[in-house]
């Protein structure tokens, strides 16, 4: 039998969470390679990506405090506080719409 992993938190959610993933402050398109990383959770990690463009995240939202109080995240982030979810579908790049 496997063994768990150890819990860490999520620097948005701050959710224990088993799996963490280094999300970059500044986006590396946009200058950010080799600046200050965040360790996020999946889902949070795609829920940024998903709601706040590269361009938005580089200029506004570029730490922790600015994306904890970002509006396009706070429906989210009061969704997320309470949940025991490790992962959600990546909907980035795709058409959520179906016709």
């Amino acid at each position: 039998m496997a063994k768990k992993q150890p819990e860490q938190m999520c620097e948005l959610c701050r959710r224990e969470v088993q799996d963490l993933s280094r999300h970059h402050l500044v986006p590396r398109e946009e200058g950010g390679r080799y600046g200050a990383t965040a360790e996020l959770c999946q889902p949070c990690h795609s829920t940024i990506h998903l709601n706040i463009s590269n361009q938005e995240l580089a200029r506004q939202y570029n730490s922790i405090e600015a994306l904890q109080n970002a509006e396009p995240l706070q429906k989210y982030l009061k969704w997320v506080k309470n949940r025991k979810v490790e992962r959600i579908a990546n909907r980035r790049g795709r058409n959520r719409r179906r016709k």
